[in-house]
């Protein structure tokens, strides 16, 4: 590959070489169900997942509407009905989904991956949910048939549906005792105000206890169709094969392939208009460390500027010679882990420096923080740093790509969300780009939007309401 490769929903099919000799293949079937691969030379094992674009940020605190009448309201998603639905009820889904089908039970489903030595689970995002499985190359098909049966044919039975419902609060319990976790969710809250990304991914136990299995069901049947369908494989994949697995096992569960449908249109991509919700947000609690998350809405996921971000982060952030780690921890020994980093997203992105240090050190290592990211914006990088962190993410960059699951997740985000494949060649292509002047005009931008902060332990708002004013 000499570019990034596009991704046309109206292409049927797309073959090309990526880095390191292996070869991408993307099928479109008539029914709009995507399938993509990426084999690669030498490798025995394959990371499969089947992917559906719909997240924590589609639902709403309405009531379920008829399959009709959410078709004709349309959605954020371009256009295809998302069910209205109760905040975690993406998540709830996706717990359901292991628990039985009219062919297997979830002990089924859990031996038919124990016993090969295979990996399955499932990951609710914002904006996509995913369920996956890691096998030997042998056991593609049936990994194939069990997430194909799991993902078309839940019973969601009712009686699973109160078990997984103290499931799904024994987990935001165990959430809710992280102090980190907390300080995080408080930040994506605080930063993005009330767009739906803002929101916890998982709900909150109100919103849980109040689930109702009419309201998941309806989000099930109007979001798991052919045409929200993204399948993606990587590894030690044949993707003639994978197809063949993939059409049988739909048609197993009775999914009529032969009914044309175009794949739902990807997400809009123009920057959404960001209101932070608090300039301080606090939790006070009884902890030794104090955890601490200073941020601003950050850039969308299809920006041209991504890559500058990560350098960014590098130089910033991103290493025990980024600049964040030696002044605060390595100069003045404020803090054992402290870094930035950034989350992208179709319409929105948040960027972010975190610290864990004494509460009473924390208003002082805000400070530090926030001087660092202005220091970047005042003075730029130089080329060593620069050298550095193209450097340290090109290797970065390679190592990831050992891993098949690395490989699957590309392909994944590429189809959902950028709608372009690139390889690692042209990934460091577009590092090398990257140049002290980017990083510079990045930084500015950032450090002129409006900070909040997120911290929790002993703190109050006051310790920090100058690092937001």
């Amino acid at each position: 590959m000499n570019s990034a490769v596009d991704l046309p929903l109206g292409l049927a099919d797309l073959s090309f070489a990526a880095s390191g000799e292996a070869l991408v293949r993307r099928t479109v079937l008539p029914s709009g169900v995507r399938i993509l691969s990426e084999q690669v030379p030498g490798a025995r094992s394959a990371t499969l997942g089947f992917w559906v674009a719909v997240g924590s940020r589609d639902e709403t605190g309405a009531h379920p509407a008829t399959a009709e009448g959410a078709d004709a309201a349309g959605s954020a998603r371009g256009g295809v009905a998302t069910v209205p639905a109760s905040f975690g009820s993406t998540h709830f889904l996706e717990h359901l989904l292991f628990k039985g089908t009219s062919k297997r039970t979830a002990l089924d489903i859990a031996i038919a991956f124990d016993s090969v030595g295979g990996e399955h689970n499932a990951m609710t995002a914002k904006e996509y949910t995913c369920y996956y499985a890691k096998v030997q190359d042998r056991d593609l098909p049936m990994a194939v048939e069990v997430i194909a049966d799991m993902l078309t044919s839940s019973l969601l039975d009712p009686g699973e549906f109160e078990n997984e419902r103290g499931v799904i609060l024994e987990e935001l319990s165990m959430a809710e005792d992280d102090p980190g976790d907390v300080a995080n969710e408080r930040f994506f809250e605080a930063v993005l105000g009330d767009h739906p990304l803002g929101r916890p991914i998982g709900g909150s136990p109100e919103t849980i206890r109040q689930a109702q299995r009419d309201v998941v069901l309806e989000h099930y049947r109007l979001n798991y169709r052919p045409q929200d369908l993204v399948i993606t494989a990587a590894g030690a994949v044949d993707h003639d094969l994978l197809v063949a697995d993939v059409e049988k096992a739909l048609r197993a569960a009775g999914w009529d392939l032969t009914v044309e449908a175009s794949p739902v249109v990807r997400r809009d991509s123009a920057p959404a208009t960001i209101e932070r919700a608090a300039a301080v947000v606090t939790v006070n609690r009884p902890t030794e460390q104090a955890n601490l998350l200073i941020g601003v809405p950050g850039l969308v996921a299809t920006d041209d500027r991504r890559v500058t971000m990560s350098v960014l982060n590098s130089v910033l952030g991103g290493g025990m010679s980024s600049r964040l780690f030696q002044e605060i921890r390595e100069k003045r020994g404020l803090a054992y882990a402290v870094y930035s980093f950034s989350g992208a997203y179709s319409d929105a992105g948040v960027f972010g420096l975190y610290a864990g240090c004494a509460p009473a050190k924390a208003a002082q290592v805000g400070e530090l923080m926030l001087a660092e990211l202005h220091r970047l914006a005042d003075g730029g990088v130089t080329q060593d740093e620069l050298r550095r962190a193209v450097g340290q993410l090109s290797g970065g960059a390679a190592l990831a790509l050992e891993d098949s699951d690395t490989r699957m997740s590309r392909l994944g985000r590429a189809e959902i969300t950028m709608g372009e494949f690139s390889d690692l060649d042209e990934s460091l292509r577009r590092l090398h780009l990257v140049t002290v002047d980017d990083v510079q005009a990045l930084a500015a931008d950032l450090a002129g939007r409006r900070v909040s902060v997120s911290a929790v332990g002993n703190v109050t708002d006051e310790m920090f309401a100058a690092l937001a004013s």
